[in-house]
């Protein structure tokens, strides 16, 4: 069968004693890699039910054990490294000056998997208990400049629109049109190819400063346009981003952030801004970069789907993620939310310790629609930056959103065929 006629959607069938039917066949689209995709045909209920029962157990304990673990890890690194640093380098800036470095990267590792429990808090997974999972999640976000309570209910959004077009919150993708109107560009003809050089500065700025330009701005979710730039954004009470309801907790979230700027001001007044730099200055903008490294790569990729409100469910969205492989740093420090992130969107109070039993069970039930990247991840950034450029429709025009490029990788884009 030709690819056109695999996207027609219908086959012809032989019914009973011969007679012809026509057998419906899920819908389906051409990916940026020239592949055939398939829409997912089960439902949540069918994932859900697959799911063994002791994979919903939160424990308390368990899971504060992984935030002492973490804190222990950062105080005892910042210890040494402060500590002995100048006394093992004592005569070699050079050296001094990038042992630090590696004490801030390692600090920054840890950092991130506090950042996690945090999320893991947002969700509830983290215990049985909504007082604890927001006292927990608060604190840590807040260490980190994350306003918790302002991500929890934005993310809390994003979770239940993933993949759909106008109604996601966080990487939400570029049409055509407006990847154009962006360059300022009428046609793609117009752009030629994207020099690397300037892959290159782009990701380096996402990677940054990604957070902190959609936490500031709402960049890269829904525009909502005629409000202005900060309004939108998730330090605002009133922003379009929440609901009128949730005033008074965007103003803790805000809270949150004063009080880490004031700790940090304290704490260069007390030890100097060497001290704050190395301990938490570099090791925040790790955990910046690590945040918009993982959920770029978790909702980004040549082979993964976009839908219009005409085609898109909860179980097809949840589907449009992807697990990656992060080796050890990824299973034991950053507690696998790279490994098993198709799961965490199908049910997100499951909690980290449990989430490889329970990606076990839905992989079953997803089949071929179970998507995973074991390649580098590094190198998957780099190949998901040129040539996951913008969504376009199908000829069909059936809902469905593929990735194309102005890069010559994959399939043309429609205009210019």
């Amino acid at each position: 069968m030709s690819v056109q006629s695999e996207l027609t959607g219908r086959a012809g069938a032989s019914g009973v004693n011969g007679t012809a039917t026509e057998t419906i066949v899920p819908k389906r689209a051409i990916d940026t890699n020239g592949q055939v995709f398939e829409v997912p045909d089960y439902t949540i209920k069918d994932i859900l039910s697959a799911i063994p029962k002791q994979c919903y157990k939160r424990d308390l304990w368990w899971s504060l054990h992984y935030v002492v673990r973490d804190i222990a890890a950062i105080v005892v690194i910042g210890y040494v490294g402060t500590n002995y640093i100048p006394v093992w380098f004592p005569s070699s800036a050079f050296a001094r000056a990038a042992a630090y470095m590696v004490q801030s990267y390692l600090m920054g590792l840890f950092g991130f998997g506090l950042w996690i429990l945090a999320h893991e808090c947002g969700h509830s997974a983290f215990s049985a208990s909504n007082a604890v999972n927001d006292t927990v999640g608060w604190v840590l976000h807040s260490w980190w400049m994350v306003p918790y309570f302002s991500w929890k209910f934005s993310h809390s959004k994003h979770h239940k629109a993933t993949g759909h077009m106008t109604r996601d919150m966080v990487f939400v993708p570029y049409t055509q049109k407006e990847f154009l109107e962006a360059k300022n560009k009428s046609k793609l003809s117009e752009i030629f190819e994207e020099a690397p050089i300037v892959t290159l500065f782009n990701l380096v700025a996402q990677q940054i400063g990604g957070l902190q330009l959609y936490l500031a701005t709402n960049a890269t979710g829904q525009p909502y346009p005629g409000v202005p730039t900060f309004f939108k954004s998730h330090y605002w009470p009133t922003s379009p981003v929440f609901d009128p309801k949730d005033f008074w907790f965007i103003i803790l979230s805000d809270i949150g952030i004063l009080a880490t700027l004031t700790a940090n001001y304290l704490w260069y007044r007390a030890y100097g801004a060497n001290v704050v730099l190395i301990n938490w200055f570099v090791p925040w903008l790790w955990v910046n970069h690590w945040l918009a490294f993982v959920t770029f790569l978790q909702h980004t990729d040549p082979t993964m789907p976009h839908y219009d409100a005409s085609e898109w469910t909860f179980a097809k969205g949840a589907a449009a993620t992807i697990d990656r492989n992060f080796g050890f740093v990824g299973q034991h420090i950053f507690h696998d939310i790279i490994e098993t992130h198709v799961l965490h969107h199908y049910c997100s109070r499951i909690p980290f310790y449990n989430a490889r039993e329970a990606t076990a069970a839905i992989k079953d039930i997803m089949g071929k629609h179970y998507r995973y990247d074991g390649e580098n991840m590094w190198k998957s950034l780099w190949k998901v930056a040129r040539s996951c450029q913008f969504v376009e429709n199908n000829e069909s025009k059936d809902g469905i959103y593929m990735f194309r490029n102005a890069n010559k990788i994959g399939p043309s884009p429609k205009s210019e065929n």
